[in-house]
């Protein structure tokens, strides 16, 4: 027996095929047996603007956005919340009951539960945390480490003016930008280390960085999750040191989406980790 559809939802994404969220989102539907759906939107940049005017009349009341739109949609909304406005990202939108949209982001709380449930005795307290990259996910991965109490964050960009100029946009005296050249020399005395580029991604470079430095007791945390264990995470493993694949993120970050449409809490469990990664 077909399940009536009542709670329509979806990802919107150019281009939206290798997205994992449909099939991440149907896995709890199907588990809590939820008259939903959640399909993939293929909408140009320049076609944003009228998709999510459309929303209601297509009776759509919830979207996961991804690149390119996560920052160009925030001119379409009629609310955001604080961090979404802080990261400068919006991943989650839902239509209100009178037709408005609100936009959040929960990238940030996707990264930090992974880190948290990954790594149980980290804790930001007198740490310092070393971020590879100044794209969306390091923002998300610097407001949540911010908001959590981190003491330092070394923010190293291959461009070092990108880096400087997101620096900039927090004004946070716990953040200071190093030099890509001198890396490996940087992670000194870290607690944490975070690749949050797409270096080490499949069909990628990988990220080129000598851990010697690193103490053993740090967290190696890459937001890459195909392959699931990356050059950077094998090193790590070699080394001794606790790390953390990015699956987690991707996961954690659609549980609040998941409550917010759908009036349920997903779980986070090894049967949904297995389903995933057989869809990679």
């Amino acid at each position: 027996m077909i399940k009536e559809v009542t709670i329509k939802t979806g990802v919107v994404g150019w281009p939206i095929s290798h997205s994992l969220s449909p099939r991440l989102h149907g896995y709890w539907l199907d588990k809590y047996d939820i008259p939903g759906e959640y399909l993939p939107y293929a909408v140009k940049p320049q076609a944003l603007g009228e998709f999510l005017k459309s929303l209601v009349k297509k009776q759509i009341t919830g979207l996961n956005l991804t690149v390119p739109h996560k920052e160009i949609a925030l001119e379409f909304l009629d609310e955001t919340d604080e961090v979404a406005r802080r990261i400068g990202a919006v991943n989650v939108i839902t239509v209100q009951k009178d037709g408005r949209l609100f936009g959040r982001n929960t990238d940030g709380i996707g990264f930090l539960t992974n880190l948290k449930t990954s790594a149980p005795t980290w804790s930001p307290n007198g740490a310092a945390a070393v971020i590879i990259g100044a794209g969306g996910a390091a923002r998300a991965a610097i407001v949540s480490l911010l908001d959590d109490g981190i003491s330092e964050i070394r923010l190293i960009n291959r461009t070092r003016r990108r880096a400087e100029d997101l620096a900039e946009i927090y004004n946070d005296p716990r953040i200071t930008v190093r030099d890509w050249q001198d890396r490996s020399k940087y992670i000194s005395g870290a607690a944490l280390l975070v690749n949050t580029t797409s270096l080490g991604m499949k069909g990628q470079p990988p990220l080129d960085i000598d851990l010697s430095e690193l103490p053993l007791a740090a967290v190696v945390y890459d937001i890459v999750y195909n392959p699931l264990e990356t050059s950077l995470l094998k090193q790590a493993k070699l080394r001794g040191n606790p790390y953390v694949d990015g699956l987690g993120m991707l996961l954690y970050q659609a549980v609040p989406a998941f409550q917010s449409w759908f009036g349920r809490m997903p779980e986070v469990d090894p049967g949904l980790r297995h389903y995933i990664l057989e869809g990679l």
